[in-house]
């Protein structure tokens, strides 16, 4: 008991010298949520931009939020919001969505998670979007993939016997659950498309006809959620300027073949973002490391925003090294330092830790905060506050 105690003081300690002023929080937004050219809106139309985490979990075997196996989930909930972030992308997995009767990763006699005893993985994520709504916390749902664990898939079917019929209805299915969900506010349909994806050609692996098949029968049940298109890997019909990219970061089909819904104004583009800890590049030298990566940002999406196209949300980034004296420490800081003068919306990948390449916001005992990260990422919020205020 004592360690807890200890613990929680940590956490007050350290959130208290991290985050910026409740005044400085977002302001709730009214919803649903549109797009207006590049930006993200709400019903009155106030601009809103997602300054998030991916809290992962519900993609693997245990099928919940990692964390929860240790906290109490209204309090993780607290310390997101307290932190100064708004918005919670959840990777999950189709095998989760059809699990049950109950999970196995959550300490069901801590605090508020006795609330989750016997609960199905789907049950357990209801609980928490309905308490991120008391908070003003706004969700995001991603696809990560079909199979737990199998992220590594390259397309939005063909693993563990799921289809792509399948796959549509389980976004129908999940429009249809949280329709009365205000603060469900993006389905990411699918998680870095990459390898056979291709774009625009009309294929079966063409994931922009993928992307405007789930849309649509998302918006036939559900016009709230803003549809949110990762890019692929390669294969773009009618070329592209970049000889290479990450796994789902290409969107330079967009230029030439947008994707196209029923309901206007409710796609917003996607991309991950990553320095070299996660896979060297021959983009990520040290040499006018800078001008290289702006060329290659504005190529590959950030022309999406820059031509009023539509919003980008940076789906995942993140790193373990900050110094400004290496490759990694410069990425981040340049990157940065993009969102923050471009307004992009974005997702910090992780809140928890374990990720081997980026590590977490947390550290491994789940409630103090990076001291090394934090400063850094409080900046950007604070930055993009300003924007919101002009």
């Amino acid at each position: 008991m004592r360690s807890k105690l200890v613990a929680i003081a940590i956490v007050s300690t350290v959130v208290a010298s991290l985050t910026p002023p409740v005044a400085h929080a977002v302001t709730n937004p009214k919803f649903p949520l549109s797009t207006k050219g590049n930006q993200i809106v709400d019903a009155a139309g106030q601009r809103v931009i997602w300054q998030g985490v991916n809290w992962y979990g519900m993609e693997n075997e245990a099928a919940t939020l990692i964390g929860l196996n240790a906290r109490d989930y209204k309090l993780m909930l607290k310390q997101i919001r307290q932190t100064g972030f708004n918005a919670i992308r959840v990777p999950f997995s189709m095998q989760t969505v059809a699990k049950g009767p109950e999970v196995s990763g959550v300490a069901d006699y801590i605090g508020s998670n006795k609330e989750l005893k016997g609960k199905s993985p789907m049950e357990v994520l209801d609980a928490v979007i309905i308490e991120a709504e008391k908070l003003g916390l706004m969700i995001i749902l991603d696809n990560h993939s079909q199979a737990d664990q199998g992220y590594r898939n390259d397309l939005w079917y063909g693993q563990a016997g799921f289809t792509e019929d399948m796959w549509v209805s389980m976004w129908r299915d999940l429009a249809i659950r949280y329709k009365n969900s205000p603060n469900v506010v993006g389905f990411d349909l699918k998680n870095e498309p990459h390898g056979k994806a291709t774009w625009g050609d009309g294929a079966e692996t063409d994931w922009r006809r993928a992307a405007e098949r789930a849309g649509q029968e998302i918006q036939s049940v559900n016009s709230n959620p803003l549809i949110i298109v990762e890019g692929i890997e390669n294969q773009v019909v009618g070329g592209q300027q970049l000889s290479g990219h990450w796994w789902g970061g290409n969107l330079e089909g967009v230029r030439k073949n947008p994707v196209v819904l029923p309901v206007a104004n409710k796609i917003v583009y996607s991309t991950h973002e990553y320095g070299p800890e996660v896979s060297p590049q021959p983009w990520l030298v040290s040499k006018n490391l800078e001008k290289n990566l702006l060329d290659r940002w504005n190529k590959g999406f950030g022309y999406i925003h820059d031509q009023n196209i539509a919003p980008i949300l940076i789906g995942e980034f993140g790193a373990i090294d900050y110094s400004t004296k290496t490759i990694s420490g410069r990425w981040m800081k340049a990157f940065t330092d993009y969102l923050g003068k471009k307004g992009m919306s974005w997702t910090y990948w992780a809140w928890n830790p374990g990720s081997g390449d980026t590590g977490g916001l947390l550290t491994t005992d789940l409630v103090t905060l990076e001291k090394s990260k934090m400063p850094t990422i409080l900046k950007l919020i604070k930055v993009q506050q300003k924007l919101l205020k002009k």
